[in-house]
């Protein structure tokens, strides 16, 4: 329902556009959710984009703002560079800062400094502080307006403190206890804070194990602690174990979608921001690059083709039998890769378990290699005979090994080596399993063309 809604408003925002009725588009757009808003931006076509965009930040700027803190970075960044760099200097004071950061860590450099002396010297000081950090860190998303006391403070202290900078204050999810230089010594909710009386000093409720993340820690790495803990807000500290900041839910959520999206599109050669309702060039343009990798990788298993052409022209049948071995080979593989990639992801495959990881996969190759070539046998001996049959069983048996071998292999050995492996596996894992399993299929029929010809 929600989504044949804002369909509905997607068209009519379009429509009024393109006549010319602008305010009549703005107070459609300016009544929706921030994230909603965000949603429309994305789908609309990036000629009507942004002057839509241009007209909303003019109209109702803190509107704009929250929208374009609720998009995906590169579209985010590409939508503001549309704009002056006051306009967008004034946008970005409106968001949180660690929202602002990740922004402004997107843009030129040039462009970088330009926007961070037209800010206010607040905000700018802010998000100075966190561009100091390594991208996709913690400390480079984390946000450093926090609730945080000393532990002799009581709880009805602590109450009125947080009344006071409520206003202030992002998300306010727990109370941090700090000593006087600033170390964390421990947390407490706001569930202990209601619960317990109110002349109990914090250092006899908060809790002393705390879960917390260092500014250097991996984004990934935050948001599997936050969701294994099922945590609302994660405090980030130094070296010293100083609170630096607190990475909240909501941030977390971003990184995860953000990181899924990366390595589902990656795994197809597409890139995140391919849209269905985008331009139709763009989406050429960037899809291109890999059909052009694949179309080489194509080439590489035809050379292994032609190098038994005298096999096959023995016995033209193995022809006939190409598309059955290149797509099992094919399927199992990207199967594999799948899981293992999804599993790097989410923290499941580590250096210590990567062997045992590849050890099952193999097994599992082997144990769905028996059972297709047993299969494959029956049918293709009805079909062509048994000697045919003969060979095919045996190359499914070694194809399916060997693509869920080269599966879990290959990602594992990028993630080894610090690179991304969704983006580079599927090229790499379709190259070597089509190789491979050409190799094994002509193979294995050219030591047993002497049985096999009439």
């Amino acid at each position: 329902m929600q989504a044949q809604r804002l369909n509905l408003v997607l068209d009519s925002v379009m429509r009024l556009a393109r006549r010319g009725a602008m305010s009549n588009a703005l107070n459609l757009l300016t009544k929706l959710r921030p994230v909603d808003i965000a949603q429309i931006l994305s789908q609309i076509p990036q000629h009507d984009r942004e002057p839509i965009f241009d007209a909303l930040v003019r109209h109702d700027l803190a509107k704009a703002a929250e929208a374009v803190s609720e998009m995906e970075t590169v579209r985010a960044v590409t939508l503001l560079t549309t704009l002056t760099r006051e306009e967008i200097s004034r946008l970005l004071q409106e968001l949180p800062s660690d929202d602002a950061a990740v922004l402004i860590a997107e843009m030129p450099e040039e462009t970088r400094d330009a926007l961070l002396e037209t800010m206010r010297v607040e905000e700018s000081t802010d998000v100075q502080e966190l561009l100091g950090f390594a991208d996709e860190t913690a400390g480079r998303i984390m946000t450093p307006d926090y609730f945080a006391l000393e532990e002799d403070v009581t709880v009805s202290e602590a109450i009125t403190a947080l009344q006071k900078r409520s206003e202030e204050l992002e998300m306010v999810f727990y109370v941090y206890v700090i000593d006087p230089r600033n170390h964390l010594l421990g947390v407490v909710s706001l569930r202990e804070l209601l619960l317990n009386p109110p002349s109990t000093p914090l250092r006899k409720i908060m809790i002393t194990d705390i879960i917390k993340v260092r500014t250097d820690t991996d984004q990934e790495e935050v948001a599997r602690i936050v969701a294994t803990y099922n945590l609302l807000a994660v405090p980030v500290v130094d070296e010293e174990n100083k609170l630096a900041g607190i990475i909240t839910v909501d941030d977390v959520l971003d990184v995860m979608r953000e990181e899924a999206t990366e390595d589902i599109y990656a795994l197809a050669g597409v890139s995140a921001e391919d849209r269905v309702r985008g331009s139709a060039f763009n989406s050429a343009r960037q899809r291109l690059p890999w059909l052009m990798l694949s179309l080489g990788a194509a080439l590489l298993a035809v050379a292994i083709v032609q190098y038994y052409l005298d096999t096959i022209s023995k016995a033209l049948w193995l022809a006939v039998l190409i598309p059955v071995v290149a797509a099992m080979g094919s399927a199992a593989a990207t199967q594999t890769m799948t899981v293992v990639v999804r599993g790097i992801g989410l923290g499941e495959v580590s250096r210590e378990t990567s062997r045992r990881v590849v050890v099952k996969e193999s097994l599992v190759g082997l144990i769905n290699g028996l059972t297709v070539g047993v299969v494959a046998f029956g049918v293709i001996s009805i079909w062509f005979g048994w000697k045919v049959a003969v060979v095919l069983g045996l190359t499914m048996l070694l194809s399916l090994f060997a693509a869920c071998l080269l599966g879990a292999l290959v990602p594992v050995a990028l993630k080894q080596l610090r690179a991304d492996p969704a983006p580079a596996s599927s090229v790499f894992v379709v190259t070597l399993t089509n190789v491979v399993t050409f190799f094994f299929y002509l193979g294995v029929a050219t030591l047993l063309i002497k049985f096999l010809h009439p």
